[in-house]
């Protein structure tokens, strides 16, 4: 994606099975478990870089001593500066104690962070200020250690307000209205509401209080607690919890919109947003980590024991399709298959708008996430290109050396055109300068292209507000000269804003939406923008589980191909002298090459849950009513 977008987040869950010293022994350090998180959040920074957070929870401790610690950081490598400080406790401790550290129970004992549980979680901010408070992990304590919790999730609810009044009708006053705050609320009345039920059920059997404790500890029911906790969740989330005794959890909602891994052994428990990177971390074959199922969460007791288990009812699986095209890394073998075969179900329309000239068109792509979409294209024009040949030399048997090597060298032209010069920076924010200093971040590779000749031919992963193509990349490109110029997005038209966890919330940023709404007042429909206009408002009265998304009665006045050609017009920059043409994905290729992955509401504006619904009827009404605000 040559544009900005952010997500959130990234979480990793890890719990060591064994005592620190056992690590110690083994691997040489009572650290395993935070070197092995170092390791997951560095690997999915990927994730989140507006800030991290961890927090370690210590398994029987004392009365008396510190049992849960947390760290967050807004800095600029925040795994790093998280990492860094934590690093320090032990070498101050290792300095000051030299003989005492050299015990892994010691360590335990007096250093912060030395726990059996660790979560840790990467943030991108899609809302609200990206200050430490506003990163995860959350807190919600208590002298009770089964009270105590801590809370860092992957996700966006779109039905907080909702929640909030809840809270409030349970006779809580909630401090902000935030979906972690909302969230970590909800369950933390849920664990009290258990606390205080088992408390009643031991106290009819002792008046021992610390054993009454005890016990609690141990018979906490937290798949009751996560069943009471998501009744009313609407949204997409994986949602991690340490308790203070010792229980965790991670739970999937029901249409597996986030995603999430887990591996486990003698040793260990991990849990992370990503799969390679367990593999990787762990160094661990791909069938040994397993999805974590829609609806299910991860539930790990105190005493060890670990379980999947049903908490909602699975739905549709609808996983975030963006995951695939975009924000998951590439080295996941089904994700790289699936990148793959988005390209090459793109070979047709490139062929098409080319008039199969594969002598004089160049391919390329930009950003490097395109990569692997741009080689299912290339092994796609391969194939393509192997057919013609064998069709042109079975029907000609009496060809020349000459007309034969002329068949043979018949291959798509590649070249590296453009790329992305790190140095530059574009910190300089007045209009009249930042467009020239955009310019210089990219660059291109000169004489690769045949002047008024070649067609030239970028794949990038999506196109999502066209503005980097239209302020930089496109007269860029234009300086070698090509006869045309073809944009390639292995992603469908961008037409719906997406509230489960990616930062594309305002519908009149979208240039689709920006090209529907130009066609409409162009063939003078502006009519049905009022009538939809409307709609929506009547929409937005009824209760979310009634309400249809008349958004995309827009959107059906037109083919994809008139939109796309309009979106072409609209981000062409003054003074091209390329004809320029955008292909995108089609919802068919998208569906075929992701089969098991269709969460593709922002294409298709067919949310997974009432919520979704109800944001774009929103989103459509702030964009009529000029409101440039996220629409939940």
């Amino acid at each position: 994606m040559s544009e900005v977008i952010k997500h959130e987040c990234g979480v990793a869950f890890i719990r060591l099975l064994k005592p620190h010293g056992y690590y110690k022994e083994k691997y040489g350090s009572a650290r395993y478990g935070l070197h092995k998180m170092y390791q997951i959040m560095e690997k999915m920074i990927n994730r989140g870089q507006d800030g991290a957070g961890i927090a370690t929870v210590k398994l029987d401790t004392e009365p008396g001593t510190t049992y849960i610690d947390r760290l967050r950081s807004i800095e600029h490598k925040a795994v790093q500066d998280i990492f860094g400080q934590i690093n320090d406790l032990f070498v101050n401790a290792s300095l000051m104690h030299p003989d005492a550290y050299k015990s892994a129970d010691w360590q335990k004992e007096n250093i912060p962070f030395l726990g059996e549980l660790i979560l840790g979680h990467l943030r991108y901010g899609t809302f609200g200020k990206n200050t430490v408070h506003s990163c995860h992990p959350f807190r919600k304590q208590n002298n009770w250690k089964s009270r105590n919790l801590a809370l860092a999730g992957n996700f966006n609810l779109t039905n907080v307000e909702e929640l909030f009044q809840q809270l409030v009708e349970l006779g809580q006053h909630p401090r902000e209205k935030a979906d972690t705050v909302t969230v970590l609320e909800k369950i933390g009345h849920f664990l009290d509401k258990e606390n205080d039920k088992l408390f009643r059920q031991f106290k009819e059997q002792t008046d021992d209080n610390e054993e009454i404790s005890k016990l609690i500890q141990d018979n906490i029911n937290v798949t009751s607690i996560l069943k009471e906790s998501s009744k009313k969740w609407d949204g997409g989330y994986v949602m991690c919890g340490l308790m203070g005794h010792g229980d965790a959890f991670v739970l999937r909602d029901p249409n597996g919109i986030r995603p999430a891994f887990y591996y486990k052994d003698e040793e260990i428990v991990v849990v992370a947003s990503e799969r390679p990177v367990i593999q990787t971390v762990l160094n661990v074959a791909f069938e040994k980590v397993q999805e974590l199922k829609p609806g299910h969460a991860v539930i790990v007791k105190k005493d060890g024991t670990f379980s999947e288990e049903e908490i909602i009812e699975p739905l549709e699986r609808k996983a975030c399709s963006f995951e695939r095209i975009y924000f998951s890394r590439g080295n996941d073998a089904d994700i790289y298959k699936e990148r793959n075969a988005l390209g090459k179900n793109l070979v047709d329309s490139v062929l098409n708008a080319i008039d199969h000239d594969l002598e004089n068109t160049v391919f390329s792509y930009i950003p490097n996430t395109a990569e692997v979409a741009f080689g299912g294209l290339i092994d796609g024009l391969h194939r393509y290109c192997d057919k013609v040949k064998l069709d042109r030399i079975s029907k000609n048997k009496n060809l020349s050396d000459v007309e034969l090597k002329k068949i043979l060298d018949m291959h798509p032209r590649i070249h590296k055109v453009i790329l992305k010069d790190a140095k530059q920076r574009t910190f300089i924010t007045a209009d009249e300068t930042r467009d020239s200093l955009v310019n210089l971040v990219y660059d291109i590779t000169y004489q690769t292209v045949k002047k008024g000749v070649d067609n030239l031919v970028i794949v990038d992963d999506s196109i999502v507000r066209g503005t980097t193509l239209k302020q930089s990349i496109l007269s860029i490109l234009d300086r070698l000269n090509p006869k045309k110029i073809i944009v390639v997005s292995s992603a469908p038209q961008i037409r719906y804003p997406d509230c489960y966890g990616i930062d594309m919330a305002v519908l009149g940023r979208f240039t689709a939406f920006e090209a529907c709404v130009s066609l409409l007042k162009q063939k003078h429909k502006e009519n049905l923008i009022d009538d939809v206009y409307e709609k929506a408002k009547a929409e937005l009265e009824k209760p979310k589980e009634e309400q249809v998304n008349v958004v995309r009665e827009l959107y059906a006045q037109f083919t994809p191909d008139e939109i796309s050609d309009k979106i072409a017009e609209l981000i062409k920059p003054k003074g091209l002298k390329a004809e320029l043409k955008l292909i995108y994905q089609s919802i068919e290729g998208l569906h075929q090459s992701c089969p098991n992955n269709l969460g593709d509401w922002y294409f298709t504006g067919k949310y997974p849950t009432p919520g979704g619904i109800r944001v774009s009827n929103r989103a459509f009404v702030n964009y009529m009513e000029g409101k440039n605000v996220r629409a939940y």
